[in-house]
Formats: C-alpha cells, sequence, structure tokens
C-alpha cells in the first residue's frame, strides 16, 4: 500500500466487511518515533515480551538526532523488529510510512513513550476472534510517571457514538487495535490535523465498524514534559478542525452531530488554553445548553464561583497584609 492510498478516506458509510482471522493472525505495531531514546527500549521490549506470534513491529523513526539508532541497532537481527531512521514530515507523516508497510490482520499504534502491558496482545487477538464482526477494539490505559511509575487507574466510560463525539468517553491509543480492512477501507492519519489525528480515525471507523471497549488495562501511557499532550491550544485547534471537516458527522443524525458540538466546548475545558475559570464556565455551560447530561450543574456552578473566590481571596490578603491560599476546585 502506497503512502497516497493511506490518504484520508471517506466511503460511504456502510459496515466494512471483515474477512475470517487466521488461527494465528499476524498482529502488527507501528511506533512512530522521534527524539525519544530515553523511553523507546520499554516501549519496544513491552511489544517484544508479548507472547503472541506472528508479530512485527514497525519503527519509524524521524532522523532522531539522539540515542534512538543506537538503541535499535542494539536488538540486532531480531526477525519481528523492523525499523527506518530518516527525515519525515512529523509524527503523522510516520504513522503513514508505517501503515504502508504494515502486513497481517490486526494492527496497533504504539506510542515510543508508552508500553503494552504483559499479555495485552494476547488479550486482543482473543477477543477479535470472539468478535468477529468488531472491526475496532480498546481498553483502559494506566497513567505512569517518567519513570513508569503508576500515578492513575480509571477506567473509561461504555462506548456509544454519541459518548465518543460528545467526550464522555476516548480511545487511548496506546490501548488500541484495529483489523487491516478498516484500514484499507479508511485510510491512514490526516496531516491536515497533526494533533488529533488517531481520534479522527477512530471516528472514521466508528461510522463504519462495531467498536467494543473493554474495561481491562492494556497499556501504559507515559506522562512527561516533552509530550504532544502539552500543546493545548494545538489540540483543540486540531480537534475543532477535525469536528467541522468531517463529512460523516455533517451526514450524521441531529443527536450525533449534537455530541459533536458538546465535544467541542468540552476539549476548550480539558485543554483551557486561558487557564481563566471564567472561560471554563462558558464552554460548560455552553456544553450543557446542548445536552444536560455533558457537564453537571454543580461543576458549572464551581467554575462560575472561582473567580468570586479569587477577588475575595485578594481581597482579603489586602486587608490582612498577608498572602492567602485560594484553591481551584
Amino acid at each position: 500500500m502506497s503512502e497516497l492510498e493511506l490518504l484520508p478516506k471517506y466511503p460511504p458509510c456502510e459496515p466494512v466487511v471483515l474477512g475470517e482471522l487466521p488461527g494465528q493472525p499476524t498482529v502488527s505495531i507501528i511506533v512512530p518515533s522521534f527524539k525519544q531514546g530515553r523511553f523507546i527500549r520499554d516501549t519496544l521490549d513491552s511489544i517484544l515480551e508479548q507472547k503472541h506470534r506472528p508479530l512485527v513491529v514497525h519503527v519509524v523513526d524521524g532522523n532522531s538526532p539522539d540515542n534512538t539508532v543506537d538503541v535499535l541497532k542494539s536488538y540486532g537481527e531480531i526477525p519481528e523488529l523492523k525499523w527506518v531512521s530518516e527525515p519525515d514530515r512529523g509524527v503523522v507523516h510516520a504513522v503513514n510510512k508505517g501503515f504502508a508497510r504494515v502486513e497481517g490482520d490486526i494492527i496497533g499504534i504504539q506510542s515510543s513513550d508508552d508500553m503494552y502491558l504483559p499479555g495485552a496482545i494476547d488479550r486482543i487477538v482473543e477477543l477479535f476472534k470472539q468478535h468477529p464482526d468488531v472491526g475496532l477494539i480498546y481498553g483502559d490505559a494506566v497513567k505512569v510517571d517518567a519513570e513508569g511509575k503508576d500515578l492513575l487507574r480509571d477506567t473509561l466510560g461504555p462506548y456509544s457514538m454519541e459518548n465518543l463525539l460528545s467526550m464522555k468517553t476516548w480511545i487511548p491509543q496506546p490501548s488500541a487495535f484495529f483489523r487491516r480492512e478498516m484500514l484499507d477501507a479508511c485510510g491512514g492519519w490526516d496531516e491536515r490535523i497533526p494533533y488529533a489525528p488517531d481520534t479522527d480515525l477512530w471516528i472514521r471507523m466508528a461510522f463504519r465498524t462495531e467498536v467494543l471497549k473493554v474495561d481491562e488495562f492494556l497499556s501504559q501511557r507515559r506522562m512527561h514534559d516533552e509530550q504532544r499532550d502539552t500543546q493545548g491550544k494545538r489540540i483543540i485547534d486540531c480537534y475543532t478542525q477535525m469536528i467541522q471537516q468531517s463529512p460523516d458527522i455533517a451526514a450524521a443524525p441531529e443527536s450525533l452531530r449534537r455530541a459533536a458540538q458538546v465535544g467541542c466546548h468540552l476539549i476548550q475545558v480539558r485543554y483551557n488554553p486561558t487557564g481563566s475559570s471564567w472561560y471554563e464556565f462558558w464552554h460548560k455551560w455552553q456544553a450543557r445548553q446542548l445536552d444536560k447530561s455533558s457537564v453537571p450543574f454543580q461543576s458549572i456552578v464551581r467554575s462560575g464561583l472561582q473567580p468570586i473566590r479569587n477577588v475575595l481571596s485578594k481581597m482579603k490578603q489586602a486587608v490582612l497584609g498577608r498572602p492567602t491560599t485560594s484553591v481551584k476546585k
């Protein structure tokens, strides 16, 4: 498959026909990489130590100037590991280059700083066999720090298209896997939205296949200062553009279009580029006008009262002549 064939596709919203999986399906994992030399060994070990075979790992590195290539070379001639290191246009281009190289039946995308938990791939293969009409399966992800220590184990809410669009749930890339037929039908990541390409692909797939969410932790999602999740304003802009340009959402029933509008407000709340409680209050209020179940009323009240608390705190500090503490709730 060429990179041109992997441009985003919006075929008719009809179910993609999935073939029968072989007894031992090949699982291909794409690992886009750039300057993650301190983490990528953990990532690769977490994949290569999975028991399932056949397994192929495609590392697509963007000519990293750090020790990434040295780490890749240290694995020698392991047949499961294939890699390339050359200049590219960024992570979206790297993933699409990986898509163009994949073979087999089931595909995952793993960031070069995240890790699979033991047994994750065996479990995914089992689930796809049990659910032959499902094209996309995902589970939960453990949030860990830069050293790999647990920070949070949070089970995501149940899947539905409405929940996905309204951000009542989301699909964590490190814990998501899909059938090869979905890639052929939907194409790859969209370079126009470099900070929401995985969500865009999941939505395209969700309009064309059954999606299964399992309440099991399949991966570790590493939190550190250099990750893309710190780019809040860019994430908001790309997410909004993704929703606005989607012909699938434009042609969807009103309930789904409304859910997508809710999501555009709640992404503003999640990544609040201003840090302002008034900004948070306004977007929560707008989301609730569209769907009362999207934001608890108490949450809106707290956001609206916080600026008042801040003003009162400053007044108290001025009167008493000593600092006070205001905690945002």
